[in-house]
């Protein structure tokens, strides 16, 4: 594979990481949601609000050879608010990228902590990343309801990791 670059948020994204959002849905959530939920989860990008959350929010995207194939939108420097690799890029290092690049940047901005409302699909990811569950929700997504878990990562400051690099 070549070697996945990371950029900044363009508004012309949107309808490649809308694409990215409902395939990882449609494609990897399967085994912990069912049809009717995914489709619920899925509409969330045709809503109004999608492309505001990726132009508002600190958004990278990670491309291969150009193309998107994977976002992650930061919300007040805390919050993980969309993480979404595209199907057929999975297992490639490329979640991790985003997520080592996302880390970075709210660490030099200050933040002291990162959290995400994870779903159920990807626990081991934020666990292999050292988030740790805090409690267990129920989101509402028209008339279905998703199993999430919020999960916290404490981080160390800025100044702290350059003391130990």
């Amino acid at each position: 594979m070549p070697k996945p670059g990371l950029r900044p948020f363009l508004p012309a994204d949107v309808p490649t990481l809308v694409d990215i959002f409902q395939a990882s849905i449609e494609e990897l959530t399967g085994d912990d949601y069912s049809e009717a939920q995914r489709e619920a989860w899925m509409l969330q990008a045709e809503e109004e609000g999608f492309a505001g959350k990726l132009a508002n929010d600190l958004t990278l995207v990670a491309t291969v050879e150009g193309s998107a194939v994977g976002f992650i939108a930061l919300k007040d420097n805390e919050l993980i608010e969309l993480f979404h690799v595209h199907p057929a890029a999975t297992g490639q290092g490329i979640g991790a990228m985003l997520y080592d690049a996302i880390e970075k940047l709210a660490t030099a901005r200050g933040a002291t902590r990162l959290v995400a409302e994870v779903s159920d699909n990807a626990l081991p990811f934020f666990q292999k990343h050292g988030f740790q569950p805090q409690r267990r929700n129920t989101l509402s997504l028209g008339d279905e309801w998703l199993g999430t878990t919020t999960m916290e990562k404490r981080l160390a400051p800025a100044e702290d990791r350059k003391l130990s690099s």
